[in-house]
């Protein structure tokens, strides 16, 4: 196996209060409606384990599920970070945050985000894996971008990623 990571970057600012993005971005049912690639979210208290569906690209096909530990802060932001259980071994993570702010007509919302698998490819296939995680991380944030907005009845712009 070899571990590869991507990463992205986000932000935007939302016409619609930090109370109400909180609320989406806390409710382990409702995110999963509104994210591409993701099946589920089991919660016990802070640990929430993700399921996403599955993925195929190089001649692997793998179906990550991965736990982290989260952490919520003063509705201002929220931390995530890879926390498998003991004795298991997880061949997919993420490390990252949400952070928001209140700014004059609404809120701004700041995602940073890195994802790790573990896929059974030659080192050497590392540039096509990242390009391939990037891809889809950029497609998947810009289809929960519009699917939040949607949600909060508020009209704007998709998110601005840059890695």
């Amino acid at each position: 196996m070899t571990k590869f990571s991507a990463n992205t970057y986000s932000e935007a600012a939302v016409a619609s209060e930090r109370a109400a993005i909180w609320d989406v971005l806390t409710d382990p049912e409702l995110l999963p409606e509104l994210t591409p690639l993701l099946q589920k979210i089991e919660t016990d208290g802070e640990i929430w384990r993700w399921y996403l569906t599955s993925i195929s690209a190089l001649g692997v096909s793998i179906r990550p599920a991965f736990t982290e530990r989260m952490t919520f802060a003063d509705e201002h932001r929220i931390e995530y970070t890879h926390a498998p259980p003991a004795g298991a071994t997880e061949r997919s993570g993420a490390e990252g945050w949400y952070e928001l702010s209140d700014i004059d007509g609404g809120t701004l919302l700041v995602i940073s985000l890195t994802l790790c698998i573990d896929v059974p490819l030659p080192r050497a296939a590392g540039p096509a894996v990242r390009r391939i995680m990037t891809t889809t991380m950029e497609r998947t944030g810009e289809r929960f971008s519009k699917n939040l907005l949607a949600h909060l009845g508020v009209s704007g712009t998709p998110f601005a990623a840059s890695h």
